[in-house]
Parts: C-alpha cells; structure tokens; sequence
C-alpha cells in the first residue's frame, strides 16, 4: 500500500500542478508609462475646437483632463515653455449621428456621439517618439440628446480619449 500511494503521489502533482496551470490565465494592464529617463517636463496647449458642431466646454475639459492625466501617471512637472514634450491639437469633429434605425421607419433607435481629435507630440528626448494623429471616440445613446446627458458622455469619451494620447505618448510597447 505505501509503494503505491508514493507510486501515485508524482502523478496527483501532475494533475493537480496541470489543473493550476490551466485555471490561471496571464492579464496585462497597462498602469504607469514609460517615459524617457531625460524627460523632466511636459507642455499641453490648448485644443481648440474647430469642428463643425461645437460643445461650449470641450476644448476647456479634454485640455484639462490630459493635463490631469499626465499629472496623475507620470512624475513629469507642467510647464508653458520650453518643455521635453509638447501635446498640441485640435477637436476637428462633434457630431451626432444614427447609430441603429428603427425598422419600418425613418426614426433613429440609437444615436452616436462622437468626437475627434488631432494630437501633435513632440518629443525633444527621443524624437522618433514624435507622431501626429487623429482619435477618435464615440457613445451611443437613446432618444433625444439632452444637456445633463450631453455632458455625462461627453466626460466618458474626455476619458477614452486622454487614455488614448497618452498611450500612445508614453507606451512604447
């Protein structure tokens, strides 16, 4: 009995080393960022609004949520000038469309909001670094786009948007 429980014991660690292996699953998540060890200073200008439909406090909020963004997740001090890095753009789309129609009717059964920017990145430290690029967003909703519900998905897509720019600024990978 002993030789066969020690015979079996390497086989239930299979098994049971197997079953862990399996069950468990490999998550990234991107947190931080990997900005340049040189790089001490950032600049965000002002992204002015030049699309066609214009949300009053746009360029106001995305200009201040990727600055909030980058003091948040980086050790990097805002500066007006003569920074390592430089944000620099504009908001060249809002626009409300159909997203969904009803069928048998003209009337839309869901709407989308989008908006677009234009981000200009200069890197001085590592200057293949550098892009310029348009993003781009967009939530759908339901019926008629009033302002409380204007200014909650206009927050949400701020979001996605800043994560966009700066993952796209400081995630090299």
């Amino acid at each position: 009995m002993k030789k066969l429980t020690s015979s079996l014991l390497p086989v239930f660690m299979t098994i049971a080393m197997l079953f862990f292996v399996t069950s468990c699953g490999v998550k990234y998540s991107f947190t931080g960022g990997s900005i340049p060890d040189g790089m001490k200073t950032v600049n965000v200008l002002y992204f002015e609004n030049i699309a066609s439909m214009v949300y009053p406090t746009l360029s106001q909020n995305f200009t201040e949520a990727l600055k909030e963004r980058i003091r948040n997740q980086s050790r990097l001090s805002q500066v007006n000038d003569n920074a390592d890095a430089t944000f620099e753009g504009f908001i060249t789309d809002y626009s409300i469309s159909p997203a969904a129609v009803e069928a048998g009717t003209d009337r839309a059964a869901l709407n989308r909001l989008s908006i677009t920017i234009k981000v200009s990145y200069h890197n001085k430290i590592i200057e293949k670094d550098n892009f310029e690029q348009s993003f781009t967003r967009f939530k759908d909703f339901s019926g008629q786009l009033q302002s409380a519900q204007e200014e909650t998905l206009n927050k949400e897509i701020i979001m996605m948007l800043t994560e966009d720019v700066y993952n796209k600024a400081f995630a090299n990978w």
